[in-house]
């Protein structure tokens, strides 16, 4: 089965904006926010939910989720496109944030990432692999009147 190339991007922070970010199991030394492809008939905002639960072992309920009404189209890694339908190339991926009132244990996917740390947002956006996450860190602190 083919996944869909509609997909969230959820980045979780704290207030002062330590942000989560995780390396991949299958690419040493890539670092994103938790991501993932929406599922079935899986709204954008619901894949959100379901991969930061997946991901961390978080419960999006227990805080404060605000879908950020953006998204990015970008190319699919040539290595990763096996995953999609023939010919698919691009996916649509939609920006979530997840405020944490103070860092949180993370229990990961050991499936999908070896290991997580907790950084200040500008170094996240020098760490993350993909435009789009670095794109997000940007978004998140100009929506706390910051520059990177």
């Amino acid at each position: 089965m083919f996944k869909t190339p509609i997909s969230a991007l959820v980045l979780i922070h704290t207030q002062d904006l330590q942000v989560l970010i995780m390396e991949r199991t299958d690419k040493t030394g890539f670092w994103q926010s938790v991501t993932g492809s929406v599922e079935g008939d899986e709204t954008p905002k619901q894949a959100a939910i379901r991969e930061v639960l997946e991901e961390t072992g978080l419960d999006t309920n227990q805080y404060d989720l605000q879908d950020w009404h953006t998204s990015n189209t970008y190319e699919i890694y040539p290595h990763w496109r096996y995953r999609y339908a023939p010919g698919v190339v691009e996916n649509i991926e939609h920006l979530f944030g997840l405020e944490l009132p103070k860092i949180m244990p993370i229990k990961l996917a050991p499936d999908e990432h070896t290991r997580y740390e907790w950084v200040d947002w500008r170094e996240a956006a020098t760490r993350v692999f993909s435009w789009t996450n670095i794109d997000a860190l940007k978004k998140l602190g100009e929506r706390h009147h910051l520059a990177l």
